[in-house]
């Protein structure tokens, strides 16, 4: 499985109430279709389950992790993505939600899977600057590194090159199975519904961190998604977000 750490409870995945997707919907866009399924494997530094995504404050002072996107099938455009992955790592600022702090975020890292010719990396490079935390910091770059994941029994093996590594496992609910979270206010589309686990271990070294827990939080999602759903995504934010400034606008008078 291809990785890269996904902004744990940070880069909760495409996501949040950002600024950066409203706009984005007010802005000239790639109208290069796009669509891809298959499984998202996430892990950060708050105890889980990570509460950035009912947008409350992380457990530690910043939340830092990251979003893994294990392509099964996928095309953007006429390029075909099969088998590919991608991946994002990043870190809230200290005390802050990261709804509130989105755009403002210490760093957020994209890492492309290696395996990809030129063409697949420029169209996971969109796809990823449209679904994986768009404009959450000033401080980005991108990574190309191989992205691996090994299953073991419960435990899901993931690792981004040199870069960062995490372990982690389906946790048991009260009643038998994982236990799934559905909707919560923080989702995109990639998170509208996920099942909930604990880490082993993880460990970053990029964006001058050195990471190093465990026992933290661990997601495990199934996705398709597309293109289309994005862009409703991103306007029906503006739309709520727009809202919003005119309520306080009306309240201020």
């Amino acid at each position: 499985m291809k990785m890269k750490l996904l902004l744990p409870c940070v880069f909760v995945g495409g996501l949040f109430f950002h600024a950066a997707s409203v706009k984005a919907a007010n802005e000239p866009k790639d109208k290069t279709p796009w669509k891809i399924t298959g499984q998202l494997e996430e892990a950060c530094s708050c105890d889980a389950a990570c509460p950035c995504w009912f947008n409350s404050k992380p457990t530690k002072m910043t939340c830092g992790g990251g979003q893994v996107l294990f392509i099964e099938k996928g095309n953007y455009g006429n390029t075909k993505l099969d088998g590919l992955a991608v991946a994002t790592m990043g870190q809230s600022p200290e005390g802050k939600t990261m709804m509130e702090s989105y755009g403002n975020w210490n760093f957020a890292y994209y890492y492309i899977d290696e395996n990809a010719n030129p063409g697949q990396r420029k169209a996971l490079e969109a796809i990823a600057g449209a679904m994986l935390t768009p404009g959450v910091s000033k401080k980005t770059q991108t990574r190309y590194a191989p992205i691996t994941r090994r299953i073991e029994g419960k435990e899901h093996q993931i690792t981004i090159g040199q870069y960062g590594s995490f372990h982690g496992h389906l946790v048991e609910g009260g009643m038998g199975g994982a236990p799934k979270i559905v909707n919560p206010p923080g989702a995109d589309p990639l998170h509208h519904q996920y099942e909930q686990g604990r880490t082993t271990k993880m460990t970053y070294s990029d964006a001058d961190q050195n990471w190093s827990w465990s026992d933290s939080n661990y997601m495990l999602g199934t996705f398709s998604v597309d293109n289309i759903q994005y862009e409703k995504f991103a306007a029906g934010l503006a739309q709520k977000m727009a809202g919003m400034k005119n309520e306080s606008s009306s309240e201020k008078k």
